[in-house]
């Protein structure tokens, strides 16, 4: 066995003085990062699509949360915590995770608190707080079922200091501390971790700052001491984004040294898997594999190492996995991890003993399975995040693209429209006559076993209005379109305020109006011209602007701004028939649509004559009609179109048969994805046979 050992700089920040700057992403000192992220609760959504699913998120979907997490006969999350502080007695419940969504959920408060300022929500966080404090070892470490099996057994946690654990997995205890690779102690550190710097930045409060400081103390000293095999318990990495982000805010060098070295671990470990992206060292590692959630999450943290060190090599693979997961791997919606359970594509040599197992995990190239796709919904916010990053530090249009993409079709889709239900899974079938039962429920419920989906979904979305903007050393960077209001400033400390008043994503009209800007200096706003977009057109202040208006770019206009200067972008926004690559199999002669940035689907109760899902083809020719209409008090704009119908002859005990007619129309209704399963049980296809 490897044994590992790492000499780190010595920690010299004690003055408990942390940057308080920027958003989720600080990136503002990152040597190698070309954008900025705008400050904490400097952009608020006004109204439209984002306005109003930030009132739902906002009034209705962290409180209904935490009527979940307080109530022990439905979840254990917050319980735990009461249990591992003193407050009452009892024994853990639930996931090893759990501690990881309470942070999670936590942090959405928090960054709603940023944008409201209710002083509910800051007296439910200081509560909560108080708990997780107390529930901390002496020792900074901090993980409620080692703690409370601890409590139960009798060992004084307040006596321990910086204790290390065995060489080996499985030597010790498995509740003990890192004993057991599966209990998910970084996992819920790194969530810890941004949940108290979103805290502190959203409240100047350095109370659960303080309690992630410790953790991160405790966090390299074991890894100072620890063997390259007890270090690989590592998995789903979230501890890579939060323990750079931990350096951005208290610029302890410690912090930064860890963060690299997390990643030479990785290469020191024997026996490794493609489930966990440690079978080959990360730098020989060009393509996505195994756990998309894994996966997602180590592919954004090593972007946060790159954007702080600028080591070439990790780009250099970054872009070759990115492009491996874009163009062969992910769905048209943004989603990944294509298997429930398989095996691995890569460690296979067809001999029993060299064949690995996969589970939630990418596939070979263009094995995209609808009905059985897994996409669980937090792979599906690791591709944002890990999208977020590269633009922060490639500044590239075909980034932000992808966080638009997974933000509106394969976020949204994790939760009801009412802000209460959610999904774990986001396929793009569900049939009721699949011959096997999957694994996850085909509706939302508000409580699911494996609850890591819900909380993530929740601080993603209260989150959303932080990616709308970028600043860089040249002005504004505009990434999401709808209504809202800036307040921040350029890199050079110039005030600017603008407003946005847009329909996106039902119509492509955008205005933006310039509330404040310096004077007599001119900068820059960039204008995100999307990848459906192909006619563009824009004016400042009624003229036409000469600006390069290509597709999946940025239009940049510059020049002195002032007071009431008006920007206006109109882009045309029409339905359109989607294809996939021919080897992607399931989908051969099979057509999507979109419109705009979403794309839509067909749900069983939107076909004319209660005809079958499966019976329904799309002519190459057809033509959409815009209806806005209202599903649970949401409005959306649904598509409404005639398509054919194929031969009603029944498929029961048939597996082959002569293809039939298919002349006679019939009306249908596509709504958009992310809304589907909101009217009760249904059928629901994303692609659908073309007829030509």
């Amino acid at each position: 066995m490897k044994t590992l050992r790492i000499f780190f700089l010595a920690s010299f920040f004690a003055t408990g003085v942390y940057a308080q700057q920027s958003g989720l992403t600080d990136m503002s000192q990152s040597k190698h990062a070309q954008m900025a992220n705008t400050e904490m609760g400097s952009v608020k959504w006004t109204n439209g699509f984002w306005g109003d699913r930030f009132d739902v998120f906002s009034g209705t979907t962290i409180l209904s949360m935490w009527d979940t997490w307080k109530n022990p006969d439905v979840s254990h999350g917050f319980r735990n915590f009461e249990i591992a502080s003193g407050v009452c007695t009892g024994e853990h419940w639930g996931p090893p995770f759990h501690d990881g969504d309470v942070y999670k959920w936590f942090e959405g408060v928090a960054s709603v608190y940023a944008v409201t300022k209710d002083p509910k929500l800051d007296e439910l966080m200081d509560f909560v707080i108080v708990h997780i404090a107390k529930s901390q070892r002496e020792d900074g470490y901090i993980h409620t079922p080692v703690i409370i099996d601890e409590l139960n057994r009798g060992v004084d946690t307040h006596k321990k200091t910086n204790t290390v654990i065995g060489t080996k997995v499985g030597e010790e205890n498995e509740k003990g501390a890192f004993a057991n690779r599966l209990n998910f102690e970084t996992y819920n550190l790194g969530h810890l971790m941004m949940a108290a710097i979103v805290h502190h930045r959203a409240t100047g409060k350095k109370t659960l700052l303080d309690v992630a400081v410790r953790a991160t103390d405790f966090l390299c000293h074991f890894y100072e001491t620890a063997s390259a095999e007890l270090a690989r318990n590592a998995i789903c990495p979230s501890h890579y984004m939060g323990v750079v982000e931990m350096y951005r805010t208290t610029r302890n060098p410690r912090y930064l040294e860890l963060s690299k070295n997390l990643i030479d671990i990785r290469g020191m470990v024997e026996n490794g898997t493609d489930d966990n992206q440690d079978r080959i060292p990360f730098r020989e590692q060009t393509h996505a594999m195994g756990h998309a959630v894994r996966a997602n999450y180590l592919y954004a943290g090593v972007a946060d190492v790159y954007a702080e060190t600028g080591e070439k090599k990790l780009m250099d693979n970054l872009k070759s996995i990115w492009k491996d997961i874009v163009t062969r791997k992910m769905y048209i919606t943004g989603a990944c991890g294509a298997l429930y359970d398989g095996t691995s594509p890569d460690a296979t040599c067809y001999q029993p003993d060299s064949i690995q197992k996969v589970h939630q995990s990418y596939g070979r190239p263009y094995q995209l399975p609808n009905s059985t796709a897994h996409n669980e919904t937090c792979a599906n916010i690791g591709n944002m995040l890990f999208n977020w990053r590269m633009f922060q530090t490639n500044r590239d249009a075909k980034y932000t693209e992808l966080v638009e993409n997974c933000y509106y079709n394969s976020i949204l889709s994790g939760i009801s429209l009412d802000g209460k239900k959610y999904f774990y899974t986001n396929p793009l079938r569900i049939s009721h006559d699949l011959p096997y039962t999957l694994r996850w429920p085909k509706e939302r419920t508000e409580y699911i076993s494996c609850f890591c989906c819900p909380p993530n979904t929740v601080r993603t979305l209260c989150e959303a209005q932080n990616y709308a903007y970028s600043i860089s050393n040249e002005g504004v960077w505009c990434n999401l379109y709808g209504g809202s209001e800036l307040d921040s400033k350029l890199l050079n400390g110039d005030k600017v305020k603008l407003t946005q008043v847009s329909d996106y994503p039902w119509d492509g009209n955008v205005l933006l109006t310039i509330d404040a800007a310096p004077k007599k200096r001119a900068f820059s706003i960039f204008l995100r011209i999307p990848e459906w977009c192909n006619n563009a057109t824009l004016s400042v202040n009624g003229e036409p602007v000469t600006a390069s208006l290509a597709s999946n770019t940025y239009a940049e206009v510059n020049r002195v701004w002032k007071k009431g200067d008006k920007i206006e972008l109109v882009m045309p926004m029409e339905a359109v028939l989607m294809e996939s690559h021919p080897l992607v199999e399931e989908t051969r002669n099979q057509v999507a649509v979109k419109r705009g940035p979403l794309v839509y689907c067909l749900e069983s109760m939107d076909i004319e004559g209660g005809v079958r899902i499966d019976d329904v083809l799309i002519p190459a020719d057809i033509k959409f009609t815009p209806r806005k209409i209202t599903i649970e008090g949401s409005p959306i704009v649904a598509l409404e179109g005639k398509a054919c119908i194929a031969e009603n002859n029944s498929w029961n005990g048939v597996l082959y048969r002569q293809v039939g007619k298919a002349d006679r129309p019939v009306n249908i209704r596509l709504i958009p994805y992310y809304a589907w399963g909101n009217r009760g049980k249904s059928e629901m296809t994303v692609w659908m046979p073309l007829s030509r």
